[in-house]
């Protein structure tokens, strides 16, 4: 069962049906979608992807899955999974748009990673993110994640795979 977590600003908790439109919505902005997954999906997919939150991910405890929100509006969606192309945990986020450039990005990854180590015992967490999406690379190194090799798409882009271990209790990942 995916639990809910709370940062200073955020409030991560698992998907009810009445998310499905803004759920679509975030799925469906062409900023959003362009760094997700093989990019922009039809509507159709995507209400099928949130149809399978539930049927699937959570009906057989795959892996945890949160709608992400701000003053009770969904801004985001996170999840944290097992994946092969990493052989471990990854850690997966969008925020819509508007909430951009606030450091809400840093405050959401920082919370599935904390959740990682904390709950689930992990000892490195992974992002995979495509090179030319430098805000979240940007992000992600400033919160530890280190490079640790690209992988070429069928399309000729590059793929970062990145990974962070737990950092000691006296220690910032700036310190790195």
């Amino acid at each position: 069962m995916t639990p809910t977590l709370r940062t200073e600003r955020l409030l991560l908790e698992p998907y009810i049906p009445e998310d499905e439109e803004g759920f679509v919505a975030l799925f469906q902005d062409a900023k959003v979608s362009q760094w997700m997954g093989d990019g922009p999906a039809s509507e159709a997919a995507d209400r099928a992807l949130f149809g399978r939150i539930f049927s699937k991910v959570y009906a057989q405890g795959l892996f945890d899955v949160w709608a992400v929100r701000r003053n009770g509006l969904l801004i985001g969606h996170a999840e944290i999974k097992p994946t092969d192309v990493v052989g471990g945990h990854e850690i997966i986020y969008a925020l819509a748009p508007t909430a951009w450039g606030s450091g809400l990005g840093t405050e959401l990854a920082e919370a599935i990673v904390a959740y990682g180590f904390d709950t689930l015992g992990l000892t490195k967490v992974h992002a995979t993110v495509a090179a030319s999406n430098e805000a979240s690379l940007a992000l992600l190194d400033r919160i530890g994640f280190e490079h640790v090799r690209d992988i070429k798409e069928e399309d000729g882009s590059i793929t970062r795979v990145l990974a962070r271990r737990p950092t000691a209790p006296d220690e910032s990942p700036l310190d790195r």
